[in-house]
């Protein structure tokens, strides 16, 4: 098995692409071999799965968590499509408000390595889309944190408007007015 690490436009956030093994029963391929993506240079430890499942549309993000309880995020879609954005809130860099998306898509075998200190979400482009990440951190509700997907400040190009959106998603603020201690 293998697996492929490309840095993305911000250098901190990664494309992971693995090897996918097809015959005539499906494909089989490895979402995590801490071994393998170690001799990579890809050496973190995650303490928590978390798997979603939405509906074309529907809109999740973008979220983070506040020090000392940020996590990073490798996110994987498992079952569909998704467009999948990583914002750099971490203060004194150079791609502070910039932003990284990429189509992970289950048939693909990509995924997308999030660090602490960016905001994460993700649109549905299918129908039955079911999202797997792991987390360097757990789930603390009085860190998390919320920026607007739509902040123009950060721009962000979503393939389509999408049509679900949490009102607490929909009530953030823009990442200029979001509470944030990330720096470089």
């Amino acid at each position: 098995m293998g697996v492929e690490i490309t840095a993305c436009e911000i250098p901190d956030v990664l494309e992971l692409t693995s090897s996918i093994f097809e015959d005539d029963r499906g494909y089989f391929t490895e979402f995590h071999n801490q071994s393998a993506m170690a001799a990579s240079g890809f050496d973190y430890s995650f303490v928590q799965d978390n798997l979603s499942k939405s509906s074309r549309g529907v809109l999740r993000g973008l979220h983070y968590q506040l020090e000392p309880n940020g996590q990073g995020k490798l996110v994987r879609c498992i079952q569909g499509k998704i467009f999948d954005v990583a914002v750099d809130i971490r203060s004194g860099s150079p791609t502070f408000g910039q932003w990284v998306g990429r189509e992970l898509d289950a048939d693909k075998g990509n995924a997308l390595w999030v660090p602490i200190g960016f905001a994460h979400g993700f649109l549905a482009l299918t129908d039955d889309t079911f999202v797997m990440y792991k987390c360097t951190g757990p789930w603390v509700a009085e860190a998390e944190r919320t920026i607007r997907y739509d902040d123009p400040s950060i721009g962000i190009k979503w393939p389509f408007s999408p049509t679900l959106v949490n009102q607490k998603d929909l009530d953030a603020p823009g990442v200029d007015g979001a509470e944030k201690n990330f720096s470089i």
